[in-house]
């Protein structure tokens, strides 16, 4: 059987309606895609904490989470993902990227102009299904 990670992403949205999107950096699992930022839940933690924590550590700044958003489970070659996106807000600093490559500030009608990882693409389809 194939191993679940199980992944927290934060759909963070500006004043000006814009979400943030994240790109892979070419040392990454999956290169070169597109990505809503986050990671790994730890054991024992719970995924608000987990992304406030991810986000720190990624981007540099504070969030506080408004909401769960989307939850999908992904199956890759070797193993399975269940992604949860959570709609954020920025309560301190600026994105900084820090493991991507970039970060952009996109509406929800050109989220389709990137290349989305997997995994990532029914929270993208949601989102510009709301917009």
């Amino acid at each position: 059987m194939k191993k679940t990670v199980k992944v927290v992403a934060a759909i963070i949205e500006n004043d000006q309606n814009e979400i943030l999107c994240a790109l892979r950096s070419p040392q990454m699992i999956m290169p070169n895609m597109w990505e809503f930022p986050g990671g790994k839940v730890e054991k024992n933690e719970d995924i608000y904490s987990a992304l406030v924590r991810e986000i720190k550590e990624e981007l540099n700044c504070k969030i506080e989470t408004v909401e769960l958003f989307h939850d999908n489970t992904h199956e890759y070659d070797t193993f399975m993902i269940n992604l949860i996106a959570i709609k954020c807000r920025v309560t301190d600093g600026s994105p900084t990227p820090s493991e991507h490559s970039t970060l952009i500030w996109l509406k929800r009608e050109n989220l389709e102009s990137l290349i989305w990882a997997p995994a990532d693409v029914p929270a993208v389809e949601e989102l510009m299904r709301e917009g």
